[in-house]
């Protein structure tokens, strides 16, 4: 009786390993997985002038907008100076005026030498200084301006404080970083595509996104809908953190796979696997295709 087993399960064992390998094979076909992380874009925030800090509204973890304050140095100067040249800008701006005034109504005198040519020359290069002089005023009163405005710091997008470098009471140059900020949008995941794959994808080509992080609501892994944007035109060796010690030497291509709907529970960094459909046909217009 056992002898009459054995070729059975033989039988038996050698049709699930084909027919394994087969619906491997055809999977693999139909979809691609990929592995890779989440990428956001990262902001240092600094001054464009020095001086000390007065004061920081934001820690690390606060949301921000675009164009929220985030933080102060000592202005006192600044605004100074800026009175000062809103002022000069004004009494050159009279002396403009009045030497205007003179030359409107002297120099019809002129062609008839009812005055003198020196006289003549004298109103004419008067008008013009005093015009040189406001002109120089006005735009010693921009720079003094743009140096105030320059003693704050507001948020160039929305995004995340995520490092807060600096302290009240630090003195700090010009570009030095205060705080560093993580921008809500884009969001990409960076992920790499054999040379053997890299003919089945295009541009705009939809993915599905998926975390480690299990939803308590739907008791699944979180779930994300991507489209394929910049794909590498050059090759590249597998990164370290990436793949087994095995591939590490295998060449790859660099792709991104954007995300534009976002919640707060992609993070930079995360571990992601993406799934792209070969059969796909759905393609969106406007994703990036580049590396900016």
């Amino acid at each position: 009786m056992r002898k009459k087993v054995l070729p059975v399960l033989l039988i038996v064992i050698i049709f699930a390993s084909v027919f394994y390998v087969v619906y491997k094979k055809e999977k693999r076909s139909d979809e691609l997985t990929l592995f890779g992380n989440v990428e956001i874009r990262q902001v240092d925030l600094s001054f464009q002038v020095s001086g000390k800090i007065t004061k920081m509204f934001k820690e690390e973890g606060d949301a921000v907008k675009k164009g929220e304050l985030a933080a102060i140095i000592d202005d006192r100067d600044y605004k100074a100076n800026y009175e000062k040249s809103i002022a000069e800008t004004a009494r050159t701006q009279a002396l403009s005026r009045n030497a205007q005034m003179i030359y409107d109504r002297q120099i019809p005198l002129c062609p008839d030498n009812t005055i003198s040519k020196q006289d003549c020359d004298t109103i004419t290069n008067q008008k013009n200084e005093a015009k040189a002089a406001y002109d120089s005023a006005s735009a010693a009163m921009s720079y003094a301006k743009n140096q105030y405005d320059y003693s704050r710091i507001y948020a160039p997008a929305d995004g995340i404080i995520t490092t807060r470098v600096q302290e009240p009471g630090a003195t700090v140059n010009p570009g030095q970083p205060v705080y560093t900020l993580s921008k809500n949008k884009p969001i990409w995941i960076r992920t790499y595509v054999s040379e053997t794959d890299l003919g089945n994808i295009k541009y705009g080509m939809k993915a599905r996104v998926l975390t480690d992080s299990v939803s308590p609501k739907t008791g699944k892994k979180r779930e994300y809908t991507g489209w394929v944007g910049y794909i590498s035109p050059v090759a590249e060796f597998t990164p370290k953190t990436v793949q087994t010690e095995e591939l590490r030497t295998d060449l790859v291509y660099r792709i991104r796979v954007y995300v534009y709907e976002l919640d707060e529970f992609l993070r930079q960094g995360m571990p992601t696997t993406v799934k792209i459909n070969l059969h796909e046909t759905q393609v969106r217009e406007d994703v990036p295709n580049n590396d900016d």
